[in-house]
């Protein structure tokens, strides 16, 4: 889950004056679809950039999940880049633009004319860090055991696509007794592995490439344990961890560069460190000062308080990167709680979008969001239904009206948010908002780093949730289907609305399998309109920017696209 941002222009960028990656135009929806030879190793190298030393990653959260099949978070997943390889990948050059390539595989697939059979071969020389091969079992083994109890965080597509079924973990309960899905079929031989789908899926070579299909090794696959301590068939290992404190990674000796078109891997280790404030990472970030001087955010923007500082001041301004996130953010509405559409409909009215991104640090943070779909997808149509453009301070008054028209005067409304100093204050001024339009809002912070385990609880006791998402892949299936597709409600998936509308479904379906991109972009706009129009399941917020500050001794440093992090990979320590 990533999110997403819309503003022109560079406010931050490089230090010579030239826009930093990502930071000027939207780059998802024109994935190239890369060949073999895209495909092969090694990763083009970086001007400049040399082997050694170790990167210092600094976050106000832990990891939630390290096991791959649990991955489902675009902050997961930039931990993941480091240790967990999946059949596809995506090459990323020094402008932000992206190219499917194979990554375990030898290249994207072979699909059939129906786009319901995929066929991938895996790459020679690819092993475990404890030396052993990675098979196409393992492949098997760690999409099959997304059927395991015990595994409810991670995506959903693989397993609809290959029972055609919403509810998709009937009849069969994963690898552990020693069944396998007929529709997965390996040949140890060939080194091929072969889906065959109950729909047609013609970007399903793009659905491979998220971390929740990583392979996981049959060898030494220890169930629950495995979140703690997974096996590498990446550039680094998990070496040491200790929960909301720290994580240590260091290279996996068995990982051949030959083998991996993505990943550069300068530095010889990273220490990540859990707990700092973005506030006090930034005060670090501008001291500058011993191992700090090789360090990164992960995942935390340069907060408000400093930006003026950072981009005014020119030293400091050189050490940034900023980017155009891909996704939106948003607030889910639990549409079981919340039953009346126009109470819906008068949150959106009320929501107060100009305070909140004035916390954010204003239009550097991004644009309104006012749809579901982001500017970076595909067909995506602008449209405000609900005036936010015209009064971005929210309507009280039209607010109220409505309600009161709905006999819902003093509704109560249950908000929540994953705590952090940012959030506590736009809590504050969407309390205030909320009351002015006449709520009764009940306000309650949650642990930021189980907040989405929570929320994710179908049977949770909120009404109004922070949210965000950022396509998987860039078509707007991966942002309407995840969120609204009836299917993905239960407890760890991410219909955090509890959305159930039988026309969303069918839609869903007609629309995924259209293989004109023109037309299905098409398509997909005019869903989201009368999703946001009919059922308003959320209250979009922003599509934003982040700005990241790294150390002086940090070089390649560079916002990922797709999961909107620095791009870890990339990095390396300055001589």
């Amino acid at each position: 889950m990533v999110l997403s941002a819309c503003s022109s222009g560079n406010a931050g960028g490089g230090g010579d004056g030239t826009p930093a990656p990502g930071a000027t135009s939207y780059t998802g929806s024109n994935v190239k679809i890369g060949t073999k030879e895209d495909s092969t190793g090694p990763a083009p190298e970086i001007s400049g950039a040399k082997k050694g030393g170790t990167i210092y990653g600094v976050s106000e959260d832990d990891f939630s999940h390290l096991d791959p099949q649990r991955i489902y978070f675009a902050f997961n997943s930039t931990a993941a880049l480091l240790y967990a390889r999946c059949l596809t990948g995506y090459k990323i050059d020094q402008n932000g633009h992206l190219t499917l390539v194979g990554d375990l595989a030898t290249d994207v697939g072979t699909a059939s004319e129906d786009n319901k059979t995929w066929t991938f071969t895996l790459k020679d020389g690819i092993k475990w860090q404890d030396g052993k091969d990675v098979t196409v079992d393992d492949v098997r083994h760690g999409i099959e055991r997304a059927w395991a109890p015990f595994i409810t965080e991670g995506a959903a597509y693989v397993q609809q696509a290959l029972t055609g079924k919403g509810d998709w973990r009937k009849g069969y309960e994963g690898p552990y007794k020693g069944k396998h899905l007929d529709s997965i079929v390996t040949d140890k031989a060939k080194k091929t592995i072969t889906f065959k789908l109950a729909e047609a899926r013609p970007d399903f070579n793009f659905t491979l490439a998220m971390h929740s299909y990583a392979p996981t090794p049959v060898h030494a696959d220890t169930k629950e344990k495995y979140d703690k301590q997974p096996l590498s068939n990446g550039p680094y290992i998990v070496k040491h961890r200790s929960i909301d404190k720290s994580m240590t990674l260091t290279r996996n000796k068995y990982w051949d560069p030959k083998t991996d078109a993505i990943r550069n891997a300068y530095p010889d280790g990273f220490e990540f460190e859990f707990g700092p404030t973005a506030l006090e990472s930034a005060d670090r970030f501008i001291a500058d000062q011993g191992t700090d001087q090789q360090m990164v955010s992960i995942y935390k923007s340069i907060p408000a308080e400093r930006m003026q500082k950072v981009l005014s001041t020119p030293d400091l301004k050189a050490r940034t990167f900023n980017g155009l996130l891909t996704g939106t953010y948003y607030y889910a509405i639990n549409c079981k709680r919340i039953t009346d559409v126009d109470v819906r409909k008068a949150l959106n009215i009320a929501w107060p979008l100009e305070q909140i991104r004035k916390i954010y640090g204003g239009p550097s943070a991004g644009d309104y969001a006012t749809t579901i779909l982001s500017p970076d997808i595909l067909g995506r149509e602008k449209f405000d239904l609900y005036g936010k453009l015209k009064k971005p301070r929210g309507d009280a008054a039209a607010a109220k009206a409505l309600l009161k028209k709905a006999g819902k005067l003093n509704q109560k409304i249950v908000y929540t948010y994953p705590q952090s100093p940012t959030y506590d204050k736009t809590a504050v001024v969407i309390e205030q908002a909320l009351k002015a339009a006449g709520f009764d809002p009940v306000v309650k912070a949650t642990d930021s780093t189980s907040y989405y385990d929570q929320i994710q609880q179908t049977d949770n006791s909120f009404d109004v949730m922070w949210f965000g998402w950022s396509p998987d892949w860039p078509t707007a299936y991966t942002m309407i289907q995840p969120l609204f597709d009836s299917a993905n409600i239960g407890n760890g998936q991410n219909n955090v609305s509890q959305t159930r509308v039988s026309w969303i479904d069918s839609n869903i379906k007609k629309d995924v399998v259209i293989a004109d991109q023109k037309k299905a972009g098409s398509a997909w706009a005019a869903l989201d309109k009368r999703i946001m129009d009919e059922v308003v399941p959320v209250i979009p917020e922003t599509y934003q920017r982040r700005y990241y500050l790294y150390g002086s001794k940090v070089g390649g440093a560079m916002m990922d696209p797709l999961f909107s992090a620095t791009l870890l990979y990339k990095t390396y320590v300055k001589a």
